[in-house]
């Protein structure tokens, strides 16, 4: 069974600051780290490959630096890794990032089938959600979002069977093989990485390819050009008030209350 697991390089928003004359993420001197969604993916996808066999491939599509988070997906237990980078996916939005990751998975599929594509939930700097679904729509197989257990994997029968959590509960889905899901961090613990893995991961280059590498890719849907939606405004928001504790009996607290509302009134109700 072959797996391929999208993942993404995202700066640590621990510590992301926003640019307030651009009005983007300032990225100069914070660290890069693999999205932590995509790091469950790769854990559930190593684990997948433990009980039925087969190997786990990743994909990125990033800078050259995006290696490094292609070798902590081999430190995880992935067995080959991918990354595209081309100054012309620069300024991609979640539409021309699922169609240049289409194109990798079309590429990668012509010489290993795949029969499970698996992606974090969303990524931590976009929290979109949008480019696994758009990546099933492209490669027209379903997409199943959400995943928060993975039942049975039945390769020879060509079969998934999952729970997937909705707003007041979860679904038990069988979905056919191939298809697509996107994982919630729950599905699983990432597990401490063995030092036989470390040590591959240290010496593993990934293999890295360009727009030129794709035969029939079409330029116009790739990066800024092919991106239709543009952030008009980014900020950060400003932290609340310090909360003020009333004091005095019920009475006198609801009075202060009372209070106020209406000297605030203006602000609160634009009156």
């Amino acid at each position: 069974m072959h797996i391929v697991v999208c993942v993404k390089q995202v700066p640590d928003t621990k510590i992301i600051k926003v640019n307030p004359k651009t009005n983007t993420l300032d990225r100069r001197g914070v660290p890069a780290i693999l999205n932590p969604y995509d790091g469950h993916a790769v854990e559930e996808a190593v684990r997948i490959k433990e009980q039925v066999g087969g190997k786990v491939t990743v994909l990125s599509m990033g800078p050259p630096q995006a290696t490094e988070v292609i070798k902590k997906c081999i430190e995880i237990g992935a067995d080959a890794g991918y990354l595209i980078t081309d100054r012309r996916f620069a300024g991609a939005d979640t539409l021309a990032t699922s169609y240049a990751l289409y194109n990798a998975l079309d590429k990668i599929s012509k010489n290993d089938p795949i029969d499970l594509v698996i992606c974090g939930l969303h990524a931590i700097d976009g929290d979109t959600g949008q480019v696994g679904p758009g990546i099933a729509r492209r490669l027209n197989i379903p997409p199943v979002t959400k995943v928060i257990k993975i039942d049975e994997v039945n390769e020879s029968e060509k079969y998934i069977k999952i729970h997937r959590k909705i707003e007041d509960g979860y679904e038990v889905i069988q979905s056919q093989l191939p298809c697509l899901i996107t994982v919630e961090k729950e599905i699983n613990e990432v597990s401490y990485s063995p030092m036989p893995n470390m040590i591959r991961a240290a010496r593993y280059q990934p293999v890295i390819w360009t727009v030129d590498d794709f035969e029939g890719v079409d330029i116009a849907q790739l990066g800024l050009k092919g991106s239709p939606t543009i952030v008009g405004k980014m900020w950060a928001p400003q932290p609340p008030e310090k909360a003020k504790i009333l004091e005095g009996s019920p009475n006198e607290q609801v009075k202060e209350i009372v209070s106020t509302i209406f000297a605030e009134k203006s602000e609160l109700f634009g009156q």
